[in-house]
């Protein structure tokens, strides 16, 4: 028997009007064991029609449209003029979502080179997932649990991603360790931030405000986000990009973590950028820096 799973959420469509009433529920079915080039396989709505389905590359156009009118692509046209196409990006989150926030809106504004085609996570109510819910960005529930029935299964989870034709993977507060299902099929693929300077303070149950009272107490003098590639550990894998803050002689872990969210806005966004840019190098030593936008003979 095939396996479905629902898929929370609508065909993310500039095209498609906005739903009236987000309050009644709408469903997507999808089907991992048909051709992945197929995005919607079946629909099941309550209440009112699904939407009609109109081609991706339509979409893409009216956003670049959309985009043009509003001042031009910054990112998206060096991406455009050297011929790398847009990469589709899944985000996961747990909680407001406030990174994916703003990265969804760099991809709106053309500083990166991609669209978010789908959201996950654990949490069916969380802010993330309210607000992709009303930007029209499908949303997926993972992990299967109890509370959540209808969840994916790892294998479903990385077949649903293949249906939506992902390229990278970014965890953006999502506070489940990744399945090694979906590390194997996306090498080199998958990054997360997190909100201290790696190595230090990082691993299982250092996460939000845990990590900046532990950094405070430590006395430690800097603090700051580091983004890196996800491997089958928490916080373990090979660091990509560090911005430093200072720890102030009198902060609050509230204050500190403000400061830290700021930078953080900024680098994911960098990072996402060169990412979609194919910006990312791998020196032989097995680390990998960013080459600069501007000058293609630096990098960082």
């Amino acid at each position: 028997m095939e396996a479905q799973r629902l898929l929370h959420g609508f065909c993310p469509n500039s095209a498609i009007p906005p739903i009236q009433n987000p309050k009644k529920p709408f469903f997507m079915i999808f089907n991992p064991s048909l051709d992945h080039s197929k995005r919607w396989t079946s629909f099941k709505t309550h209440h009112y029609d699904a939407p009609q389905k109109v081609s991706w590359s339509k979409r893409r156009l009216e956003c670049r449209n959309s985009v043009e009118k509003a001042g031009g692509f910054t990112g998206g046209e060096k991406g455009l003029e050297s011929g790398i196409r847009p990469k589709n990006l899944a985000v996961f989150v747990s909680g407001g979502g406030s990174n994916f926030r703003s990265i969804h809106e760099a991809c709106l504004r053309g500083s990166v080179h991609g669209d978010i085609v789908v959201l996950a996570t654990n949490k069916s109510g969380c802010g993330g997932a309210e607000y992709a819910r009303g930007k029209g960005i499908p949303v997926i529930l993972f992990p299967k649990t109890k509370d959540e029935p209808e969840a994916l299964s790892p294998n479903d989870l990385v077949a649903a991603l293949r249906g939506f034709e992902v390229d990278f993977i970014l965890l953006a507060g999502y506070l489940k360790l990744i399945p090694v299902e979906l590390i194997r099929a996306y090498p080199k693929s998958i990054l997360n931030i997190h909100p201290s300077l790696l190595p230090a303070f990082g691993g299982k149950g250092y996460y939000g405000m845990k990590v900046h009272k532990a950094v405070i107490a430590s006395g430690a003098r800097y603090s700051g986000p580091t983004v890196h590639f996800v491997d089958e550990h928490y916080d373990t894998g090979r660091i990509l990009a560090q911005r430093v803050v200072p720890v102030l002689a009198d902060d609050t872990a509230d204050e500190l973590a403000a400061r830290v969210l700021h930078e953080e806005h900024r680098l994911y966004v960098e990072v996402t950028s060169a990412l979609c840019d194919e910006r990312i190098v791998w020196r032989e030593d097995g680390v990998p820096i960013i080459q600069s936008k501007e000058n293609p003979n630096e990098y960082s």
